[in-house]
């Protein structure tokens, strides 16, 4: 092969991408995503990507026997930051310091048992959860698999059975308590699919307002690349 063929090789053939920053959530957004997956309901351990990495590392065990009732990932490309907290503060009425930092979670409901995380899948945003941890902005977007044959033909989160719902607010409202308190998380308002899509274009703001766009990324990099030769 030669040096020319060599530089012509795509360079997502050569590298995995981050998961966080490398991956599309689809040109369907956000009505249709691409959503990374880190947990499913038999982790006994609480999985989470490591952000300068890109790999999946173990966040902290399980404290309690209750267990995420969903898969459990992130919106690539998305982030919580300040306007998310402004949109949360609009909604509930209350005092929201800022967005938690992360890319905005997402809870993928199945029929099928899915053996681990770690996975790319296509999920449509049915509804959320506005969760408020130690004054920041901390949403749960609830989503369905797509095609999926119990759960695919949600369209609000209206759709879903109230248990389900109770379920995933436990799950979030107990897994950092801890045995010396109540922690101060809450959840402050149940949502539907509309508010949820406005989360999700919002989080895409507070990515790019953050990082910038995709293409100016692969502007930077092909650039140190060619100052490296």
């Amino acid at each position: 092969m030669s040096d020319n063929t060599q530089a012509e090789v795509p360079l997502s053939l050569l590298f995995q991408a981050h998961p966080w920053h490398g991956i599309d959530p689809g040109p369907e957004k956000p009505h249709k995503l691409m959503c990374f997956i880190e947990m499913v309901p038999t982790d006994a351990v609480k999985y989470e990507v490591d952000k300068p990495s890109g790999h999946l590392k173990i966040d902290r065990v399980q404290r309690f026997s209750s267990i995420c009732p969903t898969l459990y990932g992130f919106i690539p490309q998305s982030y919580c930051g300040d306007e998310i907290a402004r949109l949360s503060a609009k909604r509930t009425g209350k005092e929201v310091k800022r967005g938690d930092g992360d890319p905005m979670d997402i809870c993928v409901l199945t029929e099928r048992p899915i053996a681990h995380g770690n996975i790319l899948v296509n999920a449509r945003p049915i509804g959320g959860m506005l969760m408020i941890d130690h004054g920041e902005a901390d949403d749960k977007i609830i989503a369905v698999l797509e095609s999926d044959l119990s759960y695919g033909k949600f369209e609000d989160i209206s759709d879903c059975p109230p248990a389900l719902i109770e379920r995933l607010k436990h799950y979030f409202l107990s897994y950092k308590k801890s045995p010396d308190g109540p922690e101060p998380v809450e959840i402050a308002d149940v949502y539907d699919v509309n508010h949820a899509l406005e989360v999700i274009r919002t989080s895409f703001t507070d990515y790019h307002n953050k990082f910038g766009t995709p293409a100016a990324h692969l502007a930077n990099l092909m650039e140190l690349m060619q100052t490296a030769k």
